[in-house]
């Protein structure tokens, strides 16, 4: 997509400021508040989130499309009118201009996040878990837009690995033909989502928020146009048992081939079939590992500003 005019950016104050004077900013995600979780618990959640951003001594800047305006930085007000919206559109980076030209509101998804993120000046950005290789993509060519922009884009996600509804493999191995950097943060082991380990080992792993920032450092000074992606496992005590998700997860990807749902909306689809089939058991882990990202994103935007300084 071409250069987004800057007069289509509107920056929150305090996010102007802080990237002006150099201070710590860290962009949030807005797909959690309209397809991620119900109402309350995804303002709730948000607002926490940026609470969370702040005690690590950085600056949250959630970004969403608002009016056809993208948005970076939300106040209390832009948070409920997302939070209680009825049909907002779940924009990837494919849906901006559109959304911009239609002056809609929505929430921006991964790969719309890092693109906003970056035109606004901002190097770090945590959220969730990114989207990836969907099972069965030898015959649907179902690849999330995530992960392309991970391979253009130069901003650093922390996420608690991707989704456990994805082929982890085949992700894996999509990044590493785009030579996307793929660091474990305290782990040996790509984490999935809900549980703490995929069975599958990475070539990197860092454990502290210094070294990841001189990563970061590295990759500018080398030319890299790439993102890093920086998997940051679920907190031990809120991990999920690996095997009994399997089970769900494939129930779930049944109910989803046979009600046909497809492309972007497989995803909400079935986390949100995950959540009714344990009894609401997924949303305490969900909100758990997007806080322990959150946090970890505000410790290496700390850590990039005082190299940076």
């Amino acid at each position: 997509m071409p250069a987004s005019p800057p007069h289509l950016i509107d920056l929150a104050p305090e996010v102007r400021e802080a990237l002006a004077a150099g201070r710590p900013v860290v962009a949030l995600e807005s797909t959690i508040i309209t397809h991620g979780m119900p109402f309350p618990q995804n303002v709730e959640t948000a607002r926490a989130v940026e609470a969370i951003v702040r005690e690590g001594g950085a600056v949250p800047a959630t970004i969403a499309v608002l009016g056809g305006r993208f948005t970076v930085g939300l106040d209390n007000e832009a948070l409920d009118r997302l939070g209680n919206a009825k049909g907002a559109l779940k924009a990837s980076r494919r849906d901006l201009a559109a959304a911009v030209v239609t002056r809609a509101d929505a929430s921006t998804t991964v790969a719309a996040t890092m693109a906003v993120a970056a035109r606004a000046g901002i190097a770090v950005f945590a959220t969730g878990g990114i989207g990836g290789v969907h099972r069965g993509a030898e015959t649907t060519f179902d690849i999330s837009a995530d992960l392309v922009e991970l391979s253009r884009t130069s901003v650093t996600v922390v996420s608690a690995g991707c989704k456990s509804i994805l082929d982890i493999g085949k992700t894996l191995e999509f990044l590493e033909t785009q030579s996307v950097p793929v660091v474990g943060y305290g782990t040996d082991e790509f984490p999935a989502f809900f549980a703490r380990t995929s069975g599958f080992r990475l070539d990197h792993r860092f454990d502290t928020p210094e070294e990841v920032a001189e990563l970061i450092r590295a990759e500018r000074k080398l030319g890299s146009t790439s993102g890093i992606l920086v998997a940051n496992p679920i907190p031990e005590a809120e991990a999920l048992d690996a095997k009994e998700m399997e089970t769900e997860i494939a129930e779930a990807l049944r109910e989803a081939e046979k009600a046909g749902v497809t492309q972007k909306d497989v995803t909400p689809f079935i986390l949100q079939r995950l959540h009714a089939m344990s009894g609401g058991r997924t949303l305490g882990p969900n909100i758990a590992l997007i806080k322990n990202n959150a946090a970890l994103g505000a410790k290496i935007a700390a850590a990039l500003a005082q190299l940076s300084g």
